[in-house]
């Protein structure tokens, strides 16, 4: 297998991921809504014993949309690195191991925001 081609499934497994990635976070965003809806529906002040609960409950959701949001962000951060290594450049200005125009001339990644935090 030529590197050209290796590099072509290892871009086509990472597009695979990210639209796995998508479907996951639109099942996610339906059931947020659900959750949203029955919540503005079904919990009211009367609906606690006392007030600890009343603030406890919607802490303990957002919660766990803080560890989900963290845990999307490291698969993400993987995700970019490994790519970073697929689309970085080896050596030369806009030598990319035959993928110069692949991202409209950019060589790397350079336009895209990708590496800003290492400037």
């Amino acid at each position: 297998m030529s590197r050209e081609h290796a590099y072509i499934n290892i871009l086509d497994a990472a597009a695979k991921i990210q639209w796995n990635v998508a479907m996951m976070l639109e099942a996610k965003a339906l059931e947020a809504e659900k959750t949203r809806n029955w919540t503005l529906n079904h919990l009211h002040a009367g609906s606690f014993s006392d007030h600890e609960s009343q603030l406890g409950q919607p802490l303990g959701v957002h919660e766990q949309m803080v560890e989900l949001i963290e845990g999307l962000t490291k698969l993400e951060n993987g995700l970019c690195s490994n790519l970073r290594a697929v689309l970085a450049t080896s050596g030369g200005a806009g030598d990319s191991g035959g993928f110069g125009d692949m991202l409209g001339g950019l060589g790397g990644l350079g336009g895209l925001g990708f590496g800003d935090e290492e400037k």
